[in-house]
């Protein structure tokens, strides 16, 4: 059973004459939503909720997606402009509601275990959204996602002005990639809720893939 916990009362005011990069995090994190929660899905882990994951819960997540694909260029366009819109009215519902009761009742996977090693950096200073977002195309990489589907999250995040590359979040060395893969996949991480598990040579390869694709396609 989905259990809802939140109770969202927001004054889009606020948020439309807000910086627009806090706008775009909450677009990177609620990114990862139904991609995390399709992983936990396929492998029947346990949701945040510590319940089972239902497919009216899954489809909450994918409404997630659907509604940053339609709505997050206009709603940032709003922002910049300090206006209210339906498109940003949208986003707002999508950052707040749909990815917050859609990770409880989702799962988190290989994204936010990406977030969590990159903290590990003693020079992290990306915001937690920008992060998820770029973790959430690593984990297309692990589930070997279809080239389309890549391309589409890809050119989502080149679009609305999420990373697409590691220089974006500061990591320049490959020493830092690999402490970001030892802590992401230390015991108890989401990580482990992808099917076939995930080793840390794994991941510091799907990382710096993306960084690489990333720096073909901003070229």
């Amino acid at each position: 059973m989905i259990k809802i916990q939140y109770s969202f009362i927001v004054d889009n005011k606020i948020i439309a004459n807000s910086p627009v990069k806090f706008l775009i995090a909450g677009i990177g994190d609620a990114l990862g939503t139904y991609f995390e929660a399709r992983a936990c899905y396929r492998t029947d882990a346990p949701s945040l909720e510590n319940g089972g994951i239902t497919r009216s819960a899954l489809a909450l997540c994918e409404l997630c997606y659907k509604t940053l694909r339609e709505y997050a260029t206009m709603a940032i366009h709003s922002c910049e402009n300090n206006l209210v819109t339906p498109a940003l009215d949208a986003i707002i519902e999508a950052n707040t509601y749909l990815s917050g009761v859609g990770a409880d009742n989702g799962g988190l996977a290989a994204a936010h275990s990406f977030y969590n090693g990159y903290t590990s950096l003693d020079n992290h200073e990306a915001q937690h959204g920008n992060v998820v977002a770029y973790g959430t195309l690593v984990q297309l990489i692990l589930e070997e996602s279809s080239n389309a589907e890549f391309e589409e999250v890809q050119n989502f995040c080149k679009e609305v002005g999420l990373p697409l590359t590691l220089e974006e979040l500061g990591v320049s060395s490959r020493e830092e990639v690999e402490l970001i893969a030892k802590n992401a996949c230390v015991e108890g991480e989401s990580i482990h809720n992808m099917a076939g598990d995930v080793t840390e040579e794994e991941l510091v390869n799907a990382i710096l893939t993306v960084d690489s694709l990333g720096k073909v396609l901003i070229k």
